[in-house]
């Protein structure tokens, strides 16, 4: 047996509710009309107003006869009103769910710009609007997978390339095998490594399978300890690299590694990007937050490239940062690490004057 469509099923529905209602009024109409005719006639008679005692029966059969015919005439005129109603009724509410059904055949076939426009209905406009969110959302997913797949095919390409060349020349005999070409080599395969890395990370962030252990503890120390170890990696002629942050800042509550992992590819861009001047790590207290900003002297971001800052693989300058040991993911790893705390993250640069990053974890 065939299903029914949702228009079928609405339509067979509103006639039935209506068949049955006039049914109801019929049948009742029928058993108590004719008794109650008959007591109006008593009453009239009681009354003396006339006698109808020899043409009870023929009025009463009268009455029934001219009942049974409105009735019929009820039934037709109801039934084509109903049928009627009901059609309108049925095609509009089924409208936009055909509308989604075209859209949804269009998502499958690769079509992600379609959307289901506004219903006078509310509960059905609110669909709508949930399954255009829906859309958008699944657009900007593709968007963001084309992107990656283009962004880390151009990443992998130069040190595959590099290496590969190096094989080749090798395996031709055109060069000798020498300390600082294998320690080039191992470079590079590095690189691929912490590429490889990144990616992990950053798709457990995004997807949300990276673990995080809220618990409350004290900041200081692990500013204090971050500091002093890039400290140590600065040459004399590099940066100053201080630290501005109270002993007695309140605990925070948050992952302290995943915490860690943030200020270190912060600090580590800080390093990358300032030759001379200063770095300054400060941390402050504001309502039930603290700020940790990392404020450097270096390169900085021009105002256009501000908004893709924490978009992976990009960066400013691609054909020094390639060189720079980066991967392009950091920014973006670290962003959704705070957000995972339960905090944001923020940039404020000037070209040539430098950069801020700062982001804000709760308290205890």
């Amino acid at each position: 047996m065939p299903k029914l469509s949702l228009g079928a099923r609405l339509f067979i529905s509103h006639l039935l509710v209506m068949m049955v209602g006039l049914g109801s009024f019929i049948i009742i109409a029928k058993v108590s009309s004719p008794r109650m005719f008959v007591l109006r006639l008593e009453q009239l008679e009681k009354r003396g107003l006339f006698t109808v005692r020899s043409a009870r029966t023929y009025l009463v059969e009268g009455f029934e006869t001219a009942w049974n015919r409105g009735a019929i005439l009820s039934v037709i005129a109801g039934a084509g009103a109903a049928a009627g109603v009901s059609y309108i009724s049925s095609k509009r509410i089924t409208q936009p769910v055909k509308q989604m059904k075209r859209v949804t055949q269009k998502f499958a076939a690769g079509d992600l710009d379609e959307r289901v426009p506004e219903s006078a209905i509310p509960e059905l406009n609110q669909l709508s609007l949930s399954f255009n969110s829906m859309a958008g959302s699944i657009r900007d997913v593709e968007q963001r997978r084309r992107e990656l797949i283009s962004d880390l095919t151009h990443e992998l390409r130069t040190p595959l390339t590099v290496v590969r060349g190096y094989l080749e020349e090798l395996a031709d005999s055109r060069i000798d095998g020498t300390p600082e070409l294998y320690l080039r080599l191992i470079g590079e395969t590095r690189r691929l490594e912490r590429l490889i890395h990144d990616l992990q990370e950053l798709s457990k962030a995004e997807a949300g399978y990276l673990s995080i252990d809220s618990q409350p503890f004290n900041l200081y120390p692990l500013l204090a300890s971050l500091v002093e170890r890039f400290a140590d990696q600065l040459l004399e002629e590099g940066p100053d690299l201080n630290l501005d942050c109270p002993q007695d800042l309140p605990n925070v509550v948050a992952d302290r590694d995943r915490t860690e992992q943030i200020l270190v590819n912060l600090l580590g861009n800080a390093v990358r990007y300032t030759a001379t001047g200063s770095i300054t790590v400060k941390a402050t207290k504001a309502n039930h937050q603290v700020w940790i900003a990392v404020t450097d002297t270096g390169v900085g971001i021009a105002a256009e490239d501000l908004p893709y800052v924490f978009e992976r693989f990009w960066r400013a300058d691609p054909s020094r940062a390639s060189h720079s040991g980066g991967t392009g993911i950091g920014l973006a790893i670290a962003r959704r690490l705070v957000e995972l705390q339960g905090g944001r993250i923020e940039v404020e640069s000037e070209l040539g004057k430098g950069s801020t990053f700062r982001f804000c974890l709760p308290t205890a």
